[in-house]
């Protein structure tokens, strides 16, 4: 891979990552008409993954910061035995609430392999169904009115549901902003307290990732030079502020239904283009493979 490559994948990942298209399904196309779709190719999304970690950490830290000092609060209380579950602060009720959304994640852990394998397989028919999905969940959740619901009124039941939209989103083409966004407003959360969980959800699933991967990457799976991985994470994370701001604005203004509209035009093209090439041995990706080889 080379330094440009690199930083085109940074680029895709840092605005897709947060922009509701699916980085996933985003970087599984871009690697399958460049014909870099290998283990080493997996791996480096995981990097760029982290850099768009980084940027949610910057973006979101006013909101992230009394979370944690609620944490230590509450292991504070347990030690002294004050704890209780009937007297909740909102930082306290909002961590419980993202616990109960992170337990879906165990789906994911037992589905890995076989969402590995849907990434891998050769062909992007899987790929075009899940942009389709992503289209509908957009559309659907524009064309709700906006909610009131926040971390006080917020139910559970709620959480579990949006922890499941999360669960599912490792799918190429399934956008992890824009399923778990989607779920929250039509479940009538407000727009910008549903933007603030959808984002802050995700840091224990990027970072649990990142982990269970750890070891193939610090011991050299990547196969590339440090230059190559350090500008795949400064870009992805760079660009990822930039998406960060303008999902704030998208949220706000309730234009979600452009990227509604864009994933089913691209789950439209990309469902065509890729059972046209599993069925006629990919022409359409030798051609753009030698495209990108000139």
């Amino acid at each position: 891979m080379s330094m440009t490559e690199a930083i085109i994948q940074g680029i895709i990942q840092g605005l897709t990552e947060f922009l509701p298209v699916s980085s996933s399904g985003h970087l599984a196309l871009y690697q399958y008409f460049t014909g870099n779709n290998s283990e080493s190719g997996a791996l480096f999304s995981l990097v760029l993954h982290l850099g768009t970690l980084v940027a949610v950490f910057i973006a979101f830290w006013g909101s992230i910061r009394p979370l944690v000092q609620e944490f230590f609060c509450m292991l504070g209380d347990l030690f002294k035995g004050r704890f209780s579950l009937r007297t909740q602060r909102p930082q306290r009720r909002m961590i419980f609430l993202l616990f109960v959304s992170l337990l879906p994640l165990a789906l994911t852990f037992l589905l890995k392999d076989l969402m590995q394998g849907v990434a891998a397989d050769g062909n992007i028919i899987v790929e075009g169904v899940c942009f389709l999905v992503t289209s509908a969940l957009l559309l659907l959740a524009n064309s709700c009115p906006p909610g009131r619901i926040k971390a006080g009124h917020m139910s559970y039941r709620a959480a579990a549901a949006i922890g499941i939209a999360q669960a599912v989103a490792p799918l190429p083409g399934i956008s992890r902003s824009g399923s778990t966004l989607s779920t929250g407003l039509i479940l009538g959360l407000d727009r910008k307290f549903a933007l603030d969980f959808s984002f802050i959800m995700g840091i224990p699933a990027v970072i649990g990732a990142l982990l269970l991967d750890a070891k193939e990457i610090l011991g050299g799976g990547l196969g590339l030079p440090l230059g190559v991985v350090l500008a795949g994470l400064v870009t992805s994370l760079v660009f990822g502020l930039l998406a960060i701001g303008m999902v704030r604005w998208l949220v706000a203004s309730q234009k979600l239904q452009w990227f509604g509209f864009y994933t089913l035009l691209l789950g439209v093209l990309t469902l065509g283009v890729g059972i046209y090439d599993a069925a006629a041995g990919h022409p359409v990706q030798a051609a753009v493979i030698a495209l990108f080889a000139k």
